[in-house]
């Protein structure tokens, strides 16, 4: 029976080879848990599917296809999604697992608080594109220029869209964890986010023009809270910079010493 891979310590000297086997085997156990997760999601797919389907309107929640494979690679491929939702609590663990050894303990159990954190504020993004940004965006869309068009909706495109609207939705909820972390590490400082607030903005407008859908409504809804978890984050930033101010400084200094 294949044991799982022990976890290094702070401090802990390893060679090469048993770093890579370490990140093998963190991979496979992964992989495993996307696998386990596909398993369930592909099962339920209809269920999933359905859940898709609510923004639609009565009359159009069969969406059509136009090609034979075109039913089995949108099942594929909104399953998939739903299964790295699912595994990305397993995933983040076994990402911190893999990078814990370069933290002192100090800062591994606030690292540990980020990954729940981020499991949670995933959660929020895709609730948030399935409750309020989808149901805005769908309605708009097909009724937009209604007396010059039949709107029938193709399952392939409309399924790739709604998935990829949640899961790229859940992603983007993340900024204030990245954020976050990197004023943990010293990368960066709440002063500097203030002092470049214009272009943190120019990006997360950037991060929501990038998401799916290319109207101005569905653009929009999904851009305004990136735009206030941005500014939330710098806030949350200055708060916690107070209270890591000792950790913050002996890691910048120790990366100065490092340089020099």
């Amino acid at each position: 029976m294949a044991r799982l891979p022990r976890r290094l310590q702070h401090g802990d000297e390893v060679t090469l080879i048993e770093h890579l086997d370490e990140l093998r085997s963190r991979l496979v156990i992964s992989l495993v848990a996307v696998a386990a997760a596909f398993t369930v999601t592909w099962i339920f797919r209809k269920t999933i599917i359905g859940w898709l389907n609510r923004p639609l309107p009565a009359d159009k929640k069969e969406p059509v296809t136009f090609n034979p494979l075109e039913a089995f690679s949108t099942s594929f491929k909104v399953a998939f999604l739903a299964a790295l939702a699912i595994a990305l609590p397993v995933l983040l663990w076994q990402l911190w697992n893999f990078l814990a050894p370069a933290f002192e303990k100090t800062s591994q159990s606030v690292v540990v608080r980020l990954v729940f954190a981020a499991t949670l504020l995933f959660a929020g993004g895709a609730s948030f594109a399935y409750w309020v940004a989808l149901p805005a965006a769908i309605p708009f869309l097909l009724d937009f220029d209604s007396d010059l068009y039949r709107n029938e909706i193709r399952a392939g495109p409309y399924y790739s869209f709604a998935a990829t609207s949640i899961f790229g939705m859940g992603i983007l909820f993340e900024l204030p964890v990245v954020i976050l972390g990197l004023v943990r590490l010293g990368i960066t400082s709440s002063a500097q986010l203030r002092r470049n607030r214009r272009i943190g903005i120019g990006l997360c407008i950037i991060a929501g023009v990038l998401l799916p859908g290319v109207d101005f409504v569905s653009t929009a809804v999904q851009t305004i809270p990136i735009l206030l978890l941005f500014e939330l984050s710098i806030w949350v930033a200055v708060f916690f910079e107070r209270r890591w101010a000792d950790q913050i400084a002996a890691r910048r200094e120790a990366f100065a010493s490092t340089e020099n």
